[in-house]
């Protein structure tokens, strides 16, 4: 008779399935050592269970790893709380908490997409079963959005401009972390990165210089 792996008997005792099992582990594994070199054989010998079990619950390793990934980031997500609701609270104490959620999130995040830069393939089925809609980005711009239609921002204001900022200072932030052979940065904190977004590095009430005109010969 076969003798069941202790994980394996657990997890079914526990009524957790096979699938759930590997996700679990891959998941915590990428919380705790990121995706660079992450093998089904590992993933199994991790989970406690044959190597060939994992095509029985998914069509390849890639898309583990990818569900896996997505785990990740929503666990990683839920444990950074909530964001600003539009219209509350100040625009500088609002954005401040953008910026640092971003922060956080990418201290935690690029670490394990970093480790996926050669494996394409897994990428690519990230992107096809993450929601779009959930991305930090792309709820950074929805807030300036409805900030602006609420009156909070000026009509005229360049919400995609100011959110792809914010997110290029949170990844410039974190990318010496991640690979410290870079020249070193020393980014500015956090709260000049808000006010220099709400208020911009021109004059005061002036108008932006006329453009030049073209050059006449004489």
């Amino acid at each position: 008779m076969a003798v069941m792996s202790p994980r394996k008997a657990a997890a079914q005792r526990d009524g957790q399935s096979l699938h759930d099992l590997l996700l679990e582990t891959a998941q915590k594994m990428i919380a705790t050592h990121g995706t660079t070199g992450m093998t089904v054989r590992e993933i199994a010998r991790m989970a406690g269970v044959a190597d060939g079990v994992l095509y029985n619950h998914f069509s390849d390793k890639e898309e583990l790893v990818a569900r896996a990934l997505l785990e990740h980031v929503r666990t990683t997500e839920a444990e950074l709380g909530e964001l600003p609701v539009p219209g509350e609270g100040t625009l500088v104490g609002n954005l401040r908490r953008h910026v640092e959620f971003g922060l956080a999130l990418h201290k935690a995040l690029v670490p394990a997409f970093s480790g996926l830069v050669s494996q394409p393939r897994v990428l690519e089925r990230f992107a096809e079963i993450s929601e779009r809609s959930g991305y930090w980005r792309d709820r950074l711009v929805a807030y300036l959005e409805a900030e602006r239609k609420l009156g909070r921002l000026r009509v005229e204001s360049e919400v995609d401009a100011t959110a792809a900022m914010l997110v290029g200072y949170c990844h410039a932030s974190v990318l010496t972390a991640v690979f410290p052979h870079t020249a070193p940065l020393d980014p500015p904190p956090v709260n000049s990165v808000v006010s220099a977004a709400l208020h911009g590095i021109a004059p005061r009430d002036s108008e932006p210089a006329d453009e030049p005109g073209p050059v006449v010969e004489a």
